[in-house]
């Protein structure tokens, strides 16, 4: 028996839908029936079962359709076509034709050319022609598999948005995240939350950017983290090229060494995975901290160039700094090996220790675990003591090598016309007088900075001057110059910019590399 039926409601009002309504037509049935004890206010329709709405055509095994109420229930083998490239399957479905929204549930596939959305709950808009998942899904292409708690795909812009437990597997890389956007024509992912990438070449850290699944590139945001290795890439913003193993940072950029515990540090910087080579400029520092204390380091321009895979070489140009409690320096440029653990100072170079200033064509400072072991000054080599404003002890000759104890000079040799200007002292602290000694090699040995023993040879020149017989000219040997305003006084202080003066009172200096 057949009945009339009073339709029910499916969703939000017609009154409040802007667009206007059209009708959802019945194209055809092989069965069509009322029964009042199965539904009252629906055609059941069995068989070959097929609607129309406007463009979009549904097909289903069975259905009920509520023609008042514009809407229907499809029951298995569902099927909706929407033009000749949009294909929604799945085993259920609710319309309502009032606002054009398809609630699909059950073995649910999106299919848009070649990407598919795969999915057990999914309520599509046809009014802006966009899918929505809500109890997990995933979205496949032919480079990806883009998994989530809760997504959004939109075939026009062919955009999709994934949310909660996000995740994106390629070939090359997993990819996990909180907030994703993607596209399935360019295959950039957009990332918008906490992510981090996996592949084989490292891992990254990132909470905002973009990564091209095809070409392996990236521009990540917000203090990311690219790793690898023992090697950590850090920067406001940083553009990487996967294949070519290159990271380019900007904005307070660090590149961190764990195993070799450096730092390099600038607001531009870059770092090849490829070759280890690493690049800092704009308030580029170096910090290496593998022993008691660090070092700290500044110049214009600073490289880390890979010796093999455990020994580095820190390379440093123009405007050189350093710091450390038990020692500092300055000079052009600058060379660091890891290997051995030899600094490299060239081209006018200043090293200080406590009271001590040494200056030289080229400084090597061969440094221990936790404090220096001896440096080596070659050619020009002079050294100075401060006692006060008025009195220097000072050495000079063509070579000099200076042995540490802790962090004091424990003792010098000075060879090649070596001179010495010392003035020994009282125990009150009284001047005795000026010892002016020259010989062809010195050997001094110190007492907490004060004069223990000395060796001269071969033929030793040697007088004492009492301080009230002193000319102001005996004072100094030739080329003094007391460099001390120049002394970085802390870590910070490496950044702060001086004007060498009397440059004529230095002698020029070669300017290279060790290699």
């Amino acid at each position: 028996m057949f009945f009339w039926f009073v339709p029910y409601s499916f969703g939000q009002d017609q009154d409040s839908v802007s667009h206007k309504a059209t009708s959802v037509y019945l194209e055809h049935s092989d069965l069509l029936s009322y029964d009042k004890e199965v539904k009252a206010d629906a055609q059941i329709l069995k068989g070959n079962v097929c609607f129309r709405h406007d463009s979009s055509y549904m097909y289903c095994d069975s259905a009920y359709f509520y023609e008042d109420n514009n809407s229907l229930e499809a029951f298995s083998n569902v099927r909706m076509e929407q033009g000749d490239t949009l294909f929604v399957y799945g085993d259920y479905l609710i319309y309502e034709g009032n606002i054009q929204l398809a609630r699909l549930r059950n073995n649910v596939r999106m299919v848009n050319n070649q990407v598919t959305l795969y999915t057990d709950s999914l309520n599509y808009d046809r009014t802006v022609n966009v899918g929505y998942y809500f109890d997990g899904g995933k979205i496949v292409d032919e480079e990806n598999v883009l998994s989530s708690f809760l997504g959004k795909y939109s075939p026009d812009t062919k955009i999709a948005v994934f949310n909660d437990s996000v995740k994106l597997d390629n070939p090359q890389f997993v990819l996990t995240s909180d907030t994703l956007e993607y596209s399935t024509d360019s295959k950039i992912a957009t990332i918008l939350g906490p992510s981090v990438i996996v592949s084989d070449s490292g891992t990254i850290y990132t909470s905002k950017g973009w990564y091209d699944t095809v070409a392996d590139k990236s521009l990540l945001l917000d203090r990311s983290v690219v790793v690898s290795g023992n090697r950590l890439l850090t920067g406001d913003s940083i553009a990487y090229n996967k294949n070519a193993g290159l990271g380019e940072a900007f904005g307070n950029m660090s590149i961190r060494d764990t195993v070799q515990k450096v730092i390099l540090e600038g607001n531009y910087g870059y770092y090849n995975e490829l070759t280890e080579y690493a690049f800092a400029t704009d308030s580029a520092r170096f910090l290496e901290y593998s022993g008691g204390d660090t070092l700290y380091l500044h110049a214009d321009t600073l490289e880390m160039v890979s010796v093999d895979s455990v020994y580095r070489e820190v390379k440093a140009f123009y405007g050189v700094r350093f710091y450390r409690t038990d020692f500092q320096g300055v000079c052009d440029s600058l060379q660091l090996n890891t290997r051995d653990s030899v600094l490299y100072m060239f081209r006018e170079p200043i090293l200080w220790n406590e009271q001590y200033q040494i200056l030289g064509d080229t400084i090597l400072i061969f440094m221990g675990d936790s404090a220096i072991d001896y440096a080596h000054v070659k050619e020009y080599a002079f050294s100075s003591q401060y006692i006060d404003s008025t009195y220097y002890n000072q050495l000079k000759g063509s070579d000099l090598k200076a042995y540490f104890e802790g962090e004091t000079v424990k003792q010098i040799d000075i060879a090649g016309n070596a001179e010495m200007l010392y003035y020994p002292i009282e125990k009150d602290g009284s001047f005795i007088g000026l010892n002016e000694t020259k010989s062809g090699f010195l050997n001094i040995t110190l007492n907490e900075g004060k004069l223990e023993r000395l060796v001269a040879k071969p033929m030793p020149v040697g007088v004492l001057t009492p301080i009230p017989d002193l000319n102001p000219e005996q004072k100094f040997l030739k080329d003094f110059k007391w460099h001390g305003d120049l002394r970085p006084k802390d870590k910070n202080d490496i950044f702060t910019v001086h004007t060498r003066e009397a440059q004529s009172d230095v002698p020029k200096r070669s300017n290279k590399f060790v290699h």
